[in-house]
């Protein structure tokens, strides 16, 4: 018995529907991206493992897909390593390549490696999938796309502005609501400085990054197990537990974090930023969240996270400011800041809230039946005419009967149907039918390019 046919958990197919839906997200997005003035590139699905590792943090690393190298790849590893290694230990000599985790890594990598070929700052976009070997479930995937927009070259606050700016400007076109909330490392970094463990940097905002997917308690005892004291976990809880408006939060810090002089930086940054939000009129919320930590080991400054307000979903759009990546590949000095939107999140908002447009999937407008060849050979020559004046049109492929053709023609939704028997080849005419409405017409084929462009003839669906 053969195999049901499946795909590999965490992926999926999509239908032309979904893809209409999905193309106007991109589209969406890569619209406001230009306005901008972001310029489209793209790289590799698979990159170097030398390229990817060591990035993302452990976590990170642990997500990487590796790919097997090619040909007899276990023939020069020696027994041991095979039979009694670490599984960690054997895929560094059995792979050398991994499908790229995010696009930000790969994008430092190609800067360093193109940078006598672009003008700094660089202002790029690249839409593209990614893949990481996490546990899927619901809005979690293995293989989804991310949409980045990114700025390299430049210190200046102001492209954290234009970055909150996108997000808001993404959002109100998809038409629904959005909290982004804002951070600094430098404000965490700050944090552990004031409760004396700079040292653990690390592992407290990964602590704490678990804030929102599990209970205080749990957070607390997780920074007690990494071996500080009860002091310091007070005052680290005490700090991310800050309330009130964006204003009053920062005003607070200010107090907590004064002894800290790059908390107090951090600050002053996010200081900056709101000043603007504040009075620039955007739609959206943006919110100081001082427990906002984002888990990947680059950022460096400002860090977003965005969520939908009314579906409850991870976070459908994230980023933030990285000072050394491209140090690791060899230039150093060059400071960037970016955002990535998921693509696949924002769908399973958008369907759940019902914000697609109505009418996304076009598809054919006008089918030609066919009765035979000579009708087919004349039915050839008007749609070839219908597409260059740029109105979709197909011709049903073999002499089937009307039953089928129509049958074919209602499940795709096709709006008008052209009906050619014999007495239209004689006269060199066209019965036209609308689809919805049963209305039929005949036309000259001179006629019906007028009539399907100035839409004068029923409507379709």
């Amino acid at each position: 018995m053969l195999q049901k046919p499946s795909i590999p958990k965490g992926t999926r197919d999509f239908l032309p529907l979904e893809m209409a839906r999905r193309n106007y997200i991109f589209r969406t997005i890569t619209e406001v991206f230009s306005l901008y003035g972001f310029l489209p590139m793209e790289t590799p699905a698979m990159e170097n493992l030398s390229t990817l590792l060591g990035k993302y943090g452990e976590e990170g690393d642990r997500l990487i897909f590796k790919i097997l190298n090619s040909g007899d790849f276990i023939s020069k590893v020696p027994d041991d390593d095979v039979y009694f290694s670490n599984s960690n230990k054997l895929s560094s000599k059995i792979c050398e390549k991994g499908l790229r985790y995010d696009l930000t890594v790969p994008f430092a990598r190609f800067v360093v490696q193109h940078q006598n070929e672009i003008t700094f700052p660089f202002r790029r976009y690249q839409i593209q999938p990614v893949w990481r070997a996490d546990r899927p479930q619901k809005g979690r995937y293995r293989e989804f796309f991310q949409c980045d927009v990114d700025v390299i070259g430049s210190d200046s606050l102001l492209n954290e502005i234009e970055l909150a700016r996108i997000i808001d400007d993404v959002f109100s076109r998809l038409k629904f609501k959005a909290a982004v909330k804002i951070n600094n490392r430098k404000v965490l970094a700050g944090m552990v400085e004031v409760a004396g463990v700079p040292e653990k940097f690390i592992p407290v905002i990964t602590a704490i990054d678990k804030l929102e997917k599990t209970d205080r308690d749990n957070v607390v005892g997780e920074l007690l197990q990494k071996g500080l004291s009860e002091e310091a976990v007070n005052k680290i809880m005490s700090i991310t537990e800050v309330s009130g408006d964006n204003t009053g939060k920062l005003s607070a810090l200010r107090e907590l974090l004064g002894k800290s002089e790059t908390g107090m930086k951090g600050i002053k940054e996010l200081g900056f930023l709101f000043k603007y939000l504040e009075k620039s009129g955007l739609e959206n919320e943006f919110i100081f969240d001082p427990a906002l930590a984002r888990g990947l080991d680059y950022y460096t400054g400002t860090i977003f996270e965005v969520k939908a307000k009314d579906v409850e979903i991870g976070s459908i759009c994230g980023g933030g400011r990285y000072d050394n990546l491209t140090e690791v590949f060899g230039l150093s000095g060059v400071s960037g800041v970016g955002i990535s939107f998921g693509a696949d999140r924002i769908y399973d908002v958008m369907l759940q809230l019902n914000a697609f447009p109505g009418e996304l999937l076009t598809g054919t407008r006008i089918m030609f039946t066919n009765f035979g060849e000579d009708e087919a050979s004349y039915c050839l020559d008007i749609v070839g005419m219908l597409r260059k004046a740029g109105i979709s049109a197909e011709l049903y492929p073999e002499a089937a009967k009307m039953k089928k053709q129509m049958t074919y023609a209602d499940r795709k939704n096709i709006s008008y149907v052209a009906l050619i028997g014999e007495t239209e080849l004689k006269e060199r005419t066209v019965t036209l039918k609308n689809m919805v409405t049963g209305s039929q017409q005949k036309i000259s084929p001179e006629e019906l390019a007028g009539l399907l462009q100035e839409d004068t003839f029923l409507p379709g669906r």
